[in-house]
């Protein structure tokens, strides 16, 4: 059995897809399968023990992106005789012939369930090619319950071909405590955490209003926010409300951070805060709990499902409920603050290499 893995988020992303490619490629090699995988990408990683196959993605001229989708890449997959093409970020595969399965991965169904959150681009794109690539595709992947409920509603005749498969976390992620590399990254304790790209989806001024009557109200004069990554679209509401925050003071951002200090900041703060509408599946809540650090999280989508039992949730808008569960949290903390364990075990429920495993298994079927 063959798979081509049509790997570009290796390449050209930072966020969830590149992690989801990253770490289900990396488990299938750990598992001794890494013979099995073709990856076609837009660089070639000479560390990475994988064939590999680079196709660049020029710019210019225009139409070369579709060339390249539509022509070049399907012709080294016939070339190669691959039993199946995996496409990880959603768009694909195409023009294939029927004996070759094609597998789509849905992380969400954002853009057509909410609009109002993406580029205009991203909305005619979906809605003009999803339907016709999930109709293509032999199996439809998603990340999580909640996610397959979604696809199975908004298209029916998906209902026989797609299914979930939990998504894992890395190995890196386990109590980290560095008090120094805290310092270096001008970070004090205690303090509460959000992970993720800085976007109207994240509900991050709910966020910062629950931080604003936290201060306010909680007898604490250090108890701090930090925000860990990058700017996205649209954030001109969020860098508002950030600049006439009445206590800018005690609110850092740090920006896009090395991996490697992930497991650092978490570890040492008082609670991971997910205040997101909708995911699909929620990494940081993971990642979290392996840590050893509690998750507050809204209640909706995949969140409810990946938190089940083990986080604290909020109602979504309510910036009076969060302000309610950060001062829990902070209350557990401060009484307890090595109660590590359950969070940990519940941590363990999700793993690549069973992610991996169950992919692979679903793949040998298909192409029976």
């Amino acid at each position: 059995m063959k798979i081509a893995i049509l790997a570009d988020p290796l390449d050209n992303q930072r966020a969830g897809v590149h992690v989801f490619t990253k770490e289900l490629i990396d488990a299938i090699i750990d598992l001794g399968k890494g013979n099995q995988i073709l990856l076609i990408r837009e660089k070639i990683d000479e560390k990475l023990d994988v064939q590999q196959i680079a196709v660049p993605n020029i710019h210019l001229p225009i139409g070369f992106a579709s060339l390249r989708l539509f022509f070049i890449i399907p012709f080294i997959l016939r070339k190669y005789k691959v039993d199946a093409v995996f496409e990880p970020a959603h768009f694909g595969p195409f023009n294939l012939p029927k004996k070759i399965k094609r597998i789509t991965m849905i992380h969400d169904l954002t853009p057509i369930l909410l609009p109002q959150y993406h580029r205009w681009h991203s909305q005619i794109l979906q809605r003009v090619f999803l339907k016709s690539i999930l109709k293509n595709t032999n199996w439809i992947l998603t990340n999580s319950k909640h996610t397959e409920r979604d696809v199975k509603k908004v298209f029916p005749f998906t209902l026989s071909k797609t299914s979930y498969i939990h998504l894992g976390k890395h190995h890196s992620f386990k109590p980290t405590v560095q008090p120094a590399r805290l310092e270096e990254l001008g970070i004090k304790t205690p303090y509460f955490i959000y992970v993720g790209t800085i976007e109207p989806r994240k509900n991050l001024l709910t966020l910062l209003q629950s931080f604003k009557t936290f201060c306010s109200k909680i007898n604490t004069s250090d108890a701090s926010l930090v925000i860990v990554g990058q700017l996205g679209w649209k954030s001109e509401a969020f860098k508002e409300a950030l600049d006439t925050h009445p206590y800018r003071g005690r609110i850092h951002l740090t920006g896009y951070v090395d991996f490697s200090d992930l497991p650092i900041l978490y570890s040492h703060s008082i609670a991971l805060i997910y205040p997101s509408e909708y995911e699909g599946f929620g990494l940081p809540i993971i990642e979290a709990f392996a840590c050893g650090t509690q998750v507050i999280a809204a209640d909706n989508s995949s969140l409810k499902e990946i938190g089940e039992g083990a986080a604290i949730f909020f109602e979504t808008h309510n910036a009076d409920d969060l302000f309610d569960k950060m001062t829990l949290a902070h209350n557990q903390y401060k009484s307890n603050p090595n109660a590590r364990e359950p969070l940990m075990q519940h941590a363990e429920k999700f793993s690549w290499k069973k992610c991996a495993e169950s992919f692979l298994e679903k793949v040998a079927d298909l192409t029976e």
